[in-house]
């Protein structure tokens, strides 16, 4: 993805960027009154939110137009934004048109004809800059629903082409949005620093509600995180917060601005939030740019007097929508217990680190942890299973990037090695596959989290479901419900009569793979054969034959 973001930009400063960016206007995506059901960096799994998410009326099919005169740079079909859009615009802007139904002519029958030579599902075209020009207000393409998407909408990513930066796109449809709600905070949260600070005669995370007036006694170092959300006129979704500042006695500590955010930041939200809580203190190896600590301690805040500390949380939004809490946090002296840790197994953020043992290696270079960690490390052992369970900590720590983790096999009840995996431990029991290939007694997978890990194995085919059997003539659709308790679905193939058919899974959320019948490729009037081969990630396949009348 950072990759194509810097060749797009690339593409577009020869494509003819150069116009003062900062006078540059758009026209709005839809020719109705504009509507979001999501805004510019909101939390999400791993990553912001990178664009607004326009409403379509619950509907799919609304032409999307053009915001400005450019080309388009990328054309793709994917599992995860479905149909998709990428558009370069001279004014020094690019956008990506996620979730949409189809494109506009001659498009999508270059698309189609380049499914079928591929014979897949997933395609990528990527046209010279003047192949496909565009005009403000021209439709490019169709609303829609696909990929990993909760209902009809636009998601419409819009990047500063000089920088490659994700930016908020919210200033060029302010004038079509109407907004006078302020945010609303849900929640504090007290973070007493591990053997620093203590919060109520306890050294671990404390929740009030905003607005408290009982005091919160302190002492030491402590950091503070806020639960909130914006709201919108008309509206009933909630929205992420553009600005949060705390104050304390009057004196800024911390500032948080989401305005940008570059594709190597996207997990660095891992670091700045703790569940829905933002946190209003840096650690020390997020780089994240939306974060100002106005202190020289990275925005933890010392209470070493024992007086009354007022704290002040102000939280705005694009619009200058704005909502004041206060609080107040008392200090008083307690006992602060230092910080017990293994020296083995305690991980420093700004170092290599490595945890060899008995059948486990792990290697976390330097700069893909945010803060020191001290692992709560387990090793379990199980008389029947075909490696040690090893609990590199008992809370999930997010790491920046994938690292490499090699687990050995005790015994190998199946003589064919890729029918092994290296398996995540969910805090409930379940299991779920992060891959891994077999080497020389291990298996070695990349993990982008410390939790529990172990090795397992998974002999068991896919399961294939027709859905509405008798109903696929009638309707010109084949469909198919596809399950895998263990790998997952790696690969799939269809045909019809013997020829390639296109199956695709036109939306994520749902577990469906379809092909729309169409007479260019299975000739109408008469009995058909469909099959159709599913295969997991350790290579496991089923194949399903259905005949039926079209």
């Amino acid at each position: 993805m950072r990759r194509y973001i810097t060749a797009l930009m690339l593409a577009c400063c020869i494509g003819g960027y150069g116009q003062e960016k900062k006078q540059a206007t758009f026209v709005p995506p839809f020719d109705f009154p504009l509507t979001l059901s999501g805004n510019f960096g909101e939390i999400r799994s791993n990553h912001f939110h990178g664009g607004l998410d326009f409403k379509t009326g619950g509907v799919i099919g609304k032409p999307v137009l053009a915001l400005a005169d450019g080309y388009i740079s990328r054309i793709r079909v994917t599992n995860g934004s479905g149909y998709v859009l990428d558009v370069c615009y001279h004014n020094g802007y690019s956008t990506i048109n996620r979730h949409l139904s189809g494109f506009v002519s001659p498009i999508a029958e270059r698309v189609e004809k380049l499914q079928y030579e591929e014979e897949n599902w997933e395609v990528e075209i990527v046209p010279e800059p003047g192949e496909y020009p565009v005009k403000g207000g021209q439709q490019i393409a169709w609303s829609g629903n696909t990929g990993y998407s909760f209902g009809p909408h636009l998601h419409l990513d819009v990047f500063e082409t000089e920088s490659g930066d994700y930016i908020d796109p919210m200033p060029f449809f302010q004038s079509k949005i109407k907004d006078t709600r302020a945010p609303k905070a849900d929640g504090i949260l007290f973070f007493p620093q591990p053997g620093k600070g203590v919060v109520d005669g306890k050294q671990e995370n404390k929740t009030i509600l905003p607005n408290s007036e009982r005091p919160v006694e302190a002492w030491g170092v402590i950091g503070l995180g806020i639960k909130a959300y914006d709201y919108m006129d008309g509206v009933s979704n909630h929205y992420g917060v553009y600005s949060v500042v705390l104050t304390v006695d009057g004196n800024e500590i911390f500032r948080s601005t989401v305005d940008r955010f570059s594709q190597e930041e996207n997990r660095m939200i891992n670091s700045w939030t703790y569940g829905q809580y933002m946190k209003s203190f840096i650690d020390p190896g997020n780089t994240l740019r939306l974060l100002k600590a106005s202190n020289d301690h990275r925005g933890l805040v010392t209470i070493d007097e024992e007086r009354d500390y007022q704290f002040l949380y102000t939280l705005k939004d694009a619009f200058g929508n704005t909502s004041n809490y206060r609080f107040t946090v008392r200090g008083r002296k307690q006992p602060i217990e230092p910080l017990n840790h293994r020296e083995k197994y305690y991980f420093i953020w700004n170092k290599t680190n490595y945890l060899q043992e008995p059948g486990l290696s792990l290697v976390i270079p330097k700069g893909m942890l945010y803060d020191d960690v001290p692992l709560n490390y387990q090793m379990k052992a199980d008389s029947g299973a075909v490696a040690f369970t090893y609990q590199l900590n008992d809370k999930t720590v997010p790491l920046h990037a994938a690292c490499e983790l090699r687990i050995g096999l005790r015994r190998k009840p199946v003589a064919d090695t890729t029918k092994y995996y290296v398996a995540r431990i969910t805090p409930k029991g379940g299991k779920y596959s992060v891959g891994g290939k077999y080497e020389d007694g291990y298996m070695k997978a990349a993990i982008k989290e410390l939790g529990t890990y172990t090795v397992a194995i998974d002999t068991i085919p896919p399961e294939i479901i027709p859905v509405n059997k008798n109903q696929w003539g009638r309707n010109g659709k084949i469909v198919y419900r596809l399950k895998d308790q263990g790998t997952g679905i790696a690969s799939y193939r269809g045909t019809i009569d013997g020829k390639y058919a296109l199956f695709g899974r036109p939306n994520m959320v749902k577990s469906y793979w379809e092909c729309v019948l169409d007479p260019k490729h299975v000739k109408k009037g008469g009995k058909h054969t469909v099959e159709f081969t599913v295969t997991d990630g350790c290579g496991n396949e089923t194949v399903a034959r259905e005949s039926f009348v079209w």
